[in-house]
């Protein structure tokens, strides 16, 4: 699990262009944002993404709680969640949701992070456009996390590291 900031400060990356010509992108720059909640079974490459507008603990547990009911944790399936240690991943009062676990990996250490290598994934579809309105850049980043959940495959080949764990029946 990990939480990704977009908005309409442009992402720009570098691109192919026939030789002399010079590649125009548009530029808006604003300072509006918000944030992608992903879940990923690096194994199987099933996974879950929330738009929301801010990162705090308030939203941390709310999208903790939508993700335990998506995926039917409870007293008899329990789902370990791997999470950095960020500020704002503290559980509701009563604890996190029933059957939600979580580790929380060392400080400064994204490189085992499945989740971060989800990040180029998501930001394709937005990467060297200008959008005019946060409500646009929304839209096509749901559609882009939408078609992500439809590609387990394409997922597990980003985030299962050799050393990660394997389940065996």
């Amino acid at each position: 699990m990990d939480e990704h900031r977009l908005g309409l400060q442009p992402i720009l990356r570098t691109v192919w262009a026939p030789t002399g010509q010079p590649l125009i992108c548009p530029v808006h720059p604003r300072y509006e944002w918000l944030y992608i909640y992903a879940f990923v079974n690096p194994q199987s490459g099933e996974s879950r993404f929330w738009l929301v507008p801010v990162l705090n603990k308030i939203a941390y547990q709310a999208v903790m709680a939508a993700f335990a009911q998506s995926v039917g944790a409870g007293e008899d399936h329990h789902v370990l969640v791997v999470q950095d240690g960020g500020g704002f991943h503290v559980p509701a009062p009563q604890g996190h949701p029933p059957g939600i676990e979580t580790i929380t990996l060392p400080p400064y250490a994204p490189e085992l992070q499945p989740a971060e290598r989800l990040w180029d994934l998501t930001d394709d579809t937005v990467a060297n456009r200008c959008f005019d309105t946060l409500h646009d850049f929304t839209e096509t980043l749901a559609q882009q996390c939408a078609w992500l959940e439809t590609q387990p495959d394409l997922l597990s080949q980003h985030t299962l590291f050799h050393w990660w764990p394997l389940l065996r029946n």
